[in-house]
Formats: structure tokens, C-alpha cells, sequence
């Protein structure tokens, strides 16, 4: 699991109570319960009326997945690949059957097993790279969903601050009430700023930074793939896919 987001989302609000405490304030002056229902309800109505109700579902279903994430190894995945290759040069691809039952990656399992059943290199290469398209393009609404969210919660933060001034507006002939009403109408303001900037704009960011690491691990093992169906050398097969790595992620490449 990378904790970078949970652990930075966690960071982001203690430095926020940090900076209410250095203010010699408390943190039940910004906890309040109408302003903070205005600014995530309306936020949440937001994002849902912005798509379908199977982007929302899909979107939060998948929030687990995202959080507990762990960054595929890609020196794993090549001399994985380069073992297969190996094998299927010296005993021909029908000798990988076996092994592709051992695999973990379910990707590279189906896609192994198509290469092993006889599928064309041409319809193999189209077909992963159809799946990853395809992956690509729904991970890309999740992140949006969330990114949305993002530009939805300050101006409703601000709306809840206009609500909340108006009341204000009502209750002149109280003086002594102005300014407590005052500091609660800037309140949504702030949860919808807060909200924003340290919870759905990091998440539809996680996203679509996670979307794009599991895709570039599938690309490389759509390289590999179609290397051992071609009987590659095996050597050459881990020096190829090694040097479509970015520099710094082959343990090989940095020794």
C-alpha cells in the first residue's frame, strides 16, 4: 500500500487544527454542523448531477482500490517475462501452459494464454491494447467525478456564505449576535476551500496518477507478451523491456 495520499490528506488538515490552536482558537469554531451539511451535501448532489449514477457508484466503489494501491514492480514483471521467454524458447509456447497458472498478474495471465491458444500477434497487440484503452478511459471519468467535485465545493462554500449573510442582514437590530454570525457565515467558505483543496482535488489526482502507473505496467507487459510469441532471445527480451522503463526503476539499469 502507498499511504501518500492518506498520509497527506492527514497532514494537510493537522496543519490546519495546528495553525486554529496557534490562533489561541478552538477547533469547535470552524465544526459546525449547517454550513459543513451545506458545503459536502451540496458538493455530493453536485458531482452526482454532473454524470451518470454508474460513474458515481463506480467512482466510490472503487476508492479502496485506489487508496490501498501498491506500485506494480516492474523488475518483477520482466524477469517474469524473461523466465517465460526462456522456457518458450527452449520447449516451444505450448511448454507455458503450465506456468501461466502459477502467474499472479491477471493481465499478463490472460494475455499469455491467448499468445499459448495461437491467437495472431497483430489481434493479440490490438486486444491488450484495446483493455488498457478501455481502462484508461474509465478510470479517467473517476478522476474527474472527483476532480469536479473540486470546483463545485468553493463556490457552493461560498453560496453558504451568502445564505448565512443574509441571516445576518435579518438579525441588524442584534448587535451583539454580528459578529458571531459574521465569523459562521465565512465558515462554508472555508469548508468548501478546505474540502477542495485537501480532499477531492488529491483524490482525482491520486487517481489518475495510479491509472497512469497500472497502464504503463501493462503496456510493458504487452512488449513482453508479444516477445515470447515471437521466440525472442531471452536476454534481449529483459534489455529491451528494461530500457522502456523510466530511469530509476530497474534495480538492473541503476546498478
Amino acid at each position: 500500500m502507498d499511504p501518500a495520499t492518506l498520509g497527506g490528506i492527514a497532514f494537510a488538515f493537522g496543519m490546519v487544527l495546528l495553525s486554529i490552536f496557534l490562533e489561541g482558537s478552538s477547533p469547535m469554531s470552524v465544526i459546525m454542523p449547517a454550513p459543513m451539511i451545506l458545503v459536502i451535501g451540496g458538493t455530493l448532489g453536485a458531482g452526482l448531477a454532473s454524470g451518470t449514477l454508474k460513474d458515481a457508484i463506480r467512482a466510490w466503489g472503487g476508492l479502496g482500490h485506489w487508496f490501498t494501491f501498491k506500485k506494480p514492480d516492474p523488475d518483477g514483471t520482466v524477469e517474469t517475462i524473461v523466465g517465460l521467454a526462456d522456457k518458450a524458447r527452449r520447449e516451444g509456447l505450448l511448454s507455458l501452459e503450465e506456468a501461466a497458472r502459477s502467474v499472479d498478474d491477471e493481465f499478463l495471465k490472460s494475455g499469455l494464454q491467448a499468445a499459448i491458444d495461437g491467437t495472431d500477434p497483430d489481434d493479440l497487440r490490438t486486444m491488450l491494447e484495446d483493455r488498457i484503452t478501455t481502462k484508461r478511459s474509465q478510470d479517467k471519468v473517476s478522476s474527474k467525478y472527483f476532480t469536479a467535485m473540486g470546483g463545485y465545493a468553493p463556490t457552493i462554500g461560498i453560496i453558504g456564505t451568502v445564505v448565512s449573510l443574509v441571516h445576518v442582514l435579518e438579525n441588524l437590530s442584534e448587535p451583539s449576535e454580528i459578529g458571531h454570525m459574521i465569523a459562521g457565515a465565512f465558515v462554508a467558505t472555508l469548508w468548501g476551500l478546505l474540502s477542495a483543496n485537501l480532499l477531492w482535488l488529491p483524490i482525482g489526482a491520486r487517481i489518475a496518477r495510479c491509472s497512469d502507473l497500472e497502464a504503463q505496467h501493462m503496456e510493458l507487459t504487452v512488449e513482453g507478451l508479444l516477445a515470447i510469441q515471437a521466440g525472442a532471445n531471452p536476454r534481449l527480451v529483459g534489455q529491451r523491456l528494461r530500457s522502456l522503463l523510466p530511469p530509476g526503476e530497474s534495480k538492473e539499469k541503476a546498478a
